[in-house]
């Protein structure tokens, strides 16, 4: 009896799965596409702004992954994470757009793990435009992590489906203080 209703629920999994038919974006690069589903659901404040951006052309020109973080480039930093992050970079451009309210992992369930896709911030309720992907499990991001000082973590609002072999590649890029000497342009990102 047991072998037969181990597929089923197996099945009833993957149809759930299926039927949440959350959107996908796909970000393209010079290295390579990364699509990301995106998590309306769970994260719908963060995950609408993101897609609005992206439906505005917010990160058709001049957009890049900048950013990689890794275990060998943070000496100084106590609470170590790994990841990329991308997006407008420069203030002039990211204060354009407003900032939104902070919605934490301990708000929507969502952890920082593997291929997850999370909003970058300064204090709660400043994140507008930059993004960053998880490589391996970040929990010092998630509610209660000691990455950063206030303890709410950061907001994440999708994962990586397709594409981690661009993101890794771009985490080992040079860099010089974190920051790629040639950051990686986005050439363009919709919405599937």
């Amino acid at each position: 009896m047991k072998s037969k209703i181990i597929p089923i629920i197996g099945g009833l999994l993957i149809l759930l799965a299926c039927s949440r038919n959350l959107p996908l974006v796909t970000i393209k690069t010079t290295l390579g596409d990364i699509t990301v589903e995106v998590d309306t659901l769970n994260a719908p404040v963060t995950a609408n702004n993101f897609l609005k951006l992206v439906r505005k052309g917010v990160y058709a020109e001049g957009a890049t992954f900048y950013r990689a973080v890794r275990m060998d480039n943070q000496p100084f930093n106590q609470v170590k994470i790994e990841v990329v992050q991308g997006g407008l970079k420069h203030d002039s451009l990211i204060e354009m757009h407003p900032p939104i309210v902070h919605e934490g992992t301990r708000q929507t369930g969502l952890k920082h793990k593997n291929g997850v896709i999370s909003m970058a911030r300064m204090e709660p309720g400043t994140a507008s435009t930059e993004i960053f992907i998880c490589i391996g499990y970040q929990p010092e991001l998630d509610y209660g992590g000691k990455r950063n000082p206030d303890l709410q973590g950061f907001a994440a609002f999708g994962r990586v489906v397709k594409g981690m072999q661009v993101v890794k590649q771009i985490q080992q890029l040079p860099d010089t203080s974190q920051y790629l000497i040639e950051p990686i342009q986005f050439t363009g990102v919709e919405v599937k």
